[in-house]
């Protein structure tokens, strides 16, 4: 198992920018896919963005062209980079990371505590 911890949620008004932070325990995370999903109030949790060990990448659709996620191998650490934040991105935010043979939809893997992220309008 993986550790995972995650920082940077917060309350940032529509049209800001937060980066989430997860630091991974343990050098195996640099042969998983870490990623970010989000679950809203009575909602299903939901893929953000996820990135392969090799660096590439895969987005939600509602989040495309406005979050960016990137990894660190050095500092065992998943960013999201989140810009031009929308009242329906509230919700809280999990970090993740899984064997790369493992569909995002199967949410499989280890998981974060995660962090609050809420948007006013």
């Amino acid at each position: 198992q993986v550790q995972l911890v995650e920082s940077g949620g917060g309350l940032v008004q529509a049209g800001g920018s937060l980066r989430l932070s997860c630091k991974a325990s343990g050098s195996i995370f640099s042969i998983l896919v870490g990623g970010w999903y989000r679950q809203a109030p009575g909602k299903q949790r939901e893929l953000v963005a996820d990135i392969s060990p090799a660096g590439s990448t895969n987005y939600g659709d509602s989040v495309k062209g406005r979050f960016t996620i990137s990894r660190d191998a050095a500092k065992n650490t998943v960013y999201l980079q989140m810009s031009s934040l929308k009242p329906e991105d509230t919700a809280v935010y999990y970090c993740n990371a899984r064997n790369v043979h493992w569909p995002s939809s199967t949410l499989s893997g280890s998981w974060g505590q995660g962090t609050q992220v809420t948007v006013s309008s």
